[in-house]
């Protein structure tokens, strides 16, 4: 049995012990444990990602009793505990995705489009992806060839071939499906991004641009750093949702999983696999963004750590106060480092 010195040395989130109440407190200063973290639904123990959660759960040294009831009445994609194994069975048909309907699928591939779809478009929300082709000497430059955006509903938006200002000496046919003269007379790159930050935009100027209450669209996408250096445009990190990005999505080396093992991990299903589509890319995208911000957390006032109220919540000045708190007292004072995603389903 913990003695009553370990308990309060406790961390109350990931249940770090501390030999000394001030480690504990330095612990709490800068682990920026909240209520936005993944929590385990058996025994509460916070973690940084879902990956770290499912480590805990199933992993190569899980806790005992988490394991033995996750396996009874968990859910391994959302790794959700369930209160019997019916209901387990009931949620797993929402969970479960699957690519879609293999038709519209198709017909997405067919539907290369130069004009954006915006009539009565009023999706607040966008995803976006692009498929590169090969320049340089060696190929290995990174150019756009291929647009989509998709809306909430994974409606296509736009999607068209793109025409890159340098020349392309490796199509990548093998996963792009792009042959030489699907580009002869596709739209300029220039013209392809200044059309999407138009729509992104959506009136607003983009220096005005902020993270609520404006008219822009919220982006959502995977690597979007990459996809918009290939586009050469700009984008306002603030209403930018990124998947490669979100600390509970990605390793718990803190380095970004790829969008093919988010997608079959979180999701329930492959992606990627032979030739390439950008459109399929924009869907996963969209509903892991949808599942995250979909979360149940406690609301809160203030809920990040760099709000001007919470500047101070663990200050060096107010140390001997901290080390007063018990460990309960300390979390609920503590605060995200992340804008969580599911803020943005509270306007």
């Amino acid at each position: 049995m913990e003695s009553s010195d370990s308990l309060r040395n406790k961390c109350a989130a990931c249940y770090r012990q501390f030999n000394r109440m001030e480690h504990l407190v330095e612990h709490m200063r800068t682990s920026y444990h909240s209520v936005h973290e993944p929590t385990c639904g058996v025994c509460g123990k916070h973690s940084r990602s879902f990956e770290s959660m499912r480590e805990h759960l199933i992993g190569p040294l899980p806790k005992a009793e988490c394991e033995r009831i996750f396996k009874d009445r968990g859910c391994d994609i959302c790794l959700g505990i369930f209160g019997s194994r019916n209901a387990l069975r009931n949620h797993r048909e929402s969970c479960q995705l699957s690519r879609g309907n293999g038709l519209f699928n198709r017909m997405a591939n067919l539907g290369i489009s130069n004009d954006m779809r915006i009539e009565n478009n009023r999706s607040k929300v966008v995803a976006l992806a692009c498929k590169m082709v090969g320049g340089g000497s060696d190929g290995s430059l990174d150019l756009c060839a291929r647009v989509c955006l998709t809306d909430e509903c994974e409606n296509i938006i736009f999607q068209t071939y793109v025409k890159p200002l340098l020349p392309v000496t490796n199509y990548r046919y093998e996963t792009t499906g792009i042959r030489p003269e699907f580009l002869r007379d596709a739209m300029p790159v220039r013209q392809v991004s200044r059309k999407i930050q138009d729509f992104l935009c959506n009136g607003e100027p983009i220096w005005k641009i902020r993270s609520k209450g404006g008219r822009a669209r919220i982006l959502v996408g995977h690597g979007l750093d990459h996809d918009l250096k290939c586009l050469d445009m700009e984008y306002p990190a603030t209403i930018i949702r990124d998947t490669a990005e979100y600390p509970p999505l990605m390793k718990t080396s803190k380095l970004s999983n790829s969008l093919k093992y988010l997608t079959k991990a979180y999701l329930g299903y492959d992606i990627q696999n032979g030739i390439q589509d950008p459109y399929e890319d924009c869907v996963a995208t969209m509903r892991l963004y949808m599942r995250m911000r979909s979360q149940n957390h406690e609301v809160e006032n203030y809920p990040l750590a760099t709000d001007p109220q919470n500047r101070n919540n663990f200050a060096q000045w107010r140390q001997g106060e901290l080390e007063r708190m018990s460990p309960e007292e300390m979390l609920e004072i503590s605060r995200s480092d992340y804008y969580c995603w599911c803020l943005d389903s509270r306007g």
